[in-house]
């Protein structure tokens, strides 16, 4: 189980993720069975590392920005299409 310090991670963010009906809820979940996957909060953003090497960072209010390709990345637009439904 992933564990992320969310204090300073902005709300809005917090909302995509945690929240059942968040955009980015499904990617959070898949997140947490993956164990090569880790994140930290910087500047109220999610920067998610896989292996030590940086492939996303999801902000609040910003579209989210793909580092590497990866998996993980690729279930970005699969979030964004079930959000916009």
């Amino acid at each position: 189980m992933m564990t992320v310090d969310t204090t300073d991670m902005c709300s809005q963010l917090q909302k995509k993720l945690f929240a059942e009906e968040g955009v980015y809820h499904s990617l959070w979940l898949a997140m947490q069975d993956d164990p090569e996957l880790t994140a930290v909060v910087r500047s109220r953003q999610l920067h998610i590392y896989r292996n030590g090497t940086k492939v996303l960072v999801l902000a609040g209010k910003s579209a989210p920005k793909v580092i590497r390709d990866d998996r993980l990345c690729d279930m970005i637009n699969e979030c964004r299409n079930v959000g916009d439904k």
